[in-house]
């Protein structure tokens, strides 16, 4: 197999700007705005600088689950219009690529040649951009930290239109301010990566059916450091005795040799499916605590006790929900939030009684996880930090808002954050709590947009600049 050429070669013309009706993933707050497709960087530099007093923001696949990649009444430049591989190192697996390239070509592109993407979301449908932007993390965190961390270089148009090379090392302000910043600092053209080898696309996993939170808390403590991969899946319906029961799941890379062992011809094949998209006909309400109920506990059942070495490929252990094109129409036409929070790892007691309060609250989450963090970075609006880490998606009710600022309030006591790129209601003055360095990123985006172009709904709603 060959990896894929630049496309810059044969850029096509720029489509016409479109009026378009845009949502995060959550689909909770939609808002118009002008969406403007440019194919290079001259073109992305003319559309910031026409960009009126709503400003502009760079949109990837829309996975953001908020407003983060929404500019109501402004403009949205359509990041996927610039996607491509630009070169490749094949001894020491460095690419630079197009910031509108998705996770998703990436692995078909280079998992066959050997290479897997360093860091991943629970989607490989992000852009290089927005994976940037929102300094992903994923289940090997504690062991590789968050995805800015394996970029080598970007190059990012400011609000002035002039493109700029931006290293973590030659201009480490602009770099600490972009990485995490919610595309608030420019938009980014493309970025060079370091690609993590391995000789097969198959997953080795142990898994451990565990009775309750303590327990799964307890196996994460004395044994993650054994593994480049780890998440537990919660059950959050689950009370008394049995609160917080969990599966965990922990995992490397197999070797080519365990591949062939287990019966496999091409040991780095990747050929992921989807279904098709389920029909936008659900209504509201459908996602309940009975039907919620009865999935986890077919879901906790059917865990083995425990296993070990099992082998699972790519989107069976990293993106189960990818099988499924747009999946979140399950939730309805109300929608449903994903709520992430990090509290150091003394604060453990913080996710005991988060867990404790959303399992007798009547919310109902088929998708709860919990992971542990590595040290944080130096970036100024990163997420990630030293500790536990809880995510779930739960559907729009009466009454959450309420239940969900009380927590809040128990994770900025706890000196931890809620991620930006998932968030569609934390109050605004929690912000500054939650990211200390917000004010000297301030200093820096006000440096490279002097002229305030850069908006989103979420630094609006958030009152971020």
């Amino acid at each position: 197999m060959t990896a894929p050429t630049d496309r810059s070669d044969a850029v096509p013309a720029d489509d016409a700007p479109t009026s378009e009706l845009l949502a995060g993933w959550g689909r909770t707050a939609p808002t118009h705005a002008t969406v403007v497709h440019p194919h290079t960087a001259d073109a992305a530099a003319d559309a910031i600088l026409a960009a009126d007093d709503r400003g502009l923001v760079a949109r990837g696949l829309g996975r953001g689950y908020g407003d983060c990649a929404q500019n109501a009444g402004g403009t949205v430049l359509d990041g996927p219009g610039m996607s491509g591989l630009i070169d490749l190192d094949w001894n020491t697996g460095v690419v630079r690529v197009q910031a509108g390239t998705s996770l998703d070509d990436l692995m078909r592109w280079l998992v066959p040649l050997g290479y897997f993407v360093p860091v991943t979301p629970g989607t490989r449908m992000v852009t290089v951009g927005g994976a940037i932007a929102s300094d992903i993390h994923g289940k090997n965190h504690h062991v590789k930290g968050a995805f800015s961390e394996h970029v080598h270089g970007l190059r990012l148009v400011d609000g002035r239109g002039e493109v700029r090379d931006v290293t973590p090392d030659g201009d480490p302000e602009v770099f600490r301010a972009t990485a995490g910043g919610m595309g608030l600092t420019g938009v980014i053209l493309d970025a060079t990566v370091k690609m993590t080898p391995i000789t097969s696309s198959l997953i080795s996993v142990d898994t451990d059916r565990t009775a309750d939170l303590d327990e799964v808390m307890q196996l994460m403590i004395e044994g993650d450091a054994d593994y480049e991969y780890s998440v537990a899946w919660i059950d959050l319906i689950a009370k008394g005795r049995s609160m917080g029961r969990s599966i965990l799941q922990r995992g490397r890379f197999a070797t080519e040799d365990e591949a062939r062992a287990s019966g496999v011809t091409d040991p780095l094949r990747y050929a992921p499916k989807q279904l098709p998209s389920p029909p936008d006909l659900f209504p509201s309400g459908l996602l309940n605590r009975l039907t919620v109920r009865a999935f986890n506990e077919l879901w906790y059942r059917k865990a083995p006790v425990c296993r070990r070495d099992e082998l699972q490929t790519i989107e069976q252990f990293f993106h189960p929900l990818d099988m499924i094109a747009e999946w979140n129409r399950i939730y309805g036409p109300r929608g449903f939030l994903q709520w992430q929070f990090v509290v150091p790892d003394e604060a453990g007691d913080v996710v005991r009684t988060a867990v404790e309060r959303l399992s007798t609250s009547g919310v109902s989450s088929f998708l709860a996880v919990l992971k542990r963090f590595g040290p944080g970075n130096a970036n100024y609006l990163s997420f990630p930090r030293q500790g536990w880490t809880l995510a779930l998606d739960i559907p729009v009710l009466p009454g959450l808002d309420r239940l969900l600022d009380e927590l809040d309030e128990l994770v900025v006591e706890a000196g931890g954050a809620v991620y930006l790129a998932k968030d569609s209601r934390v109050r605004p003055e929690l912000v500054p709590l939650m990211y200390p360095e917000l004010s000297t990123w301030r200093a820096v985006r006000d440096e490279l947009d002097p002229e305030g172009r850069f908006h989103s709904d979420l630094a609006r709603r958030l009152r971020l600049c």
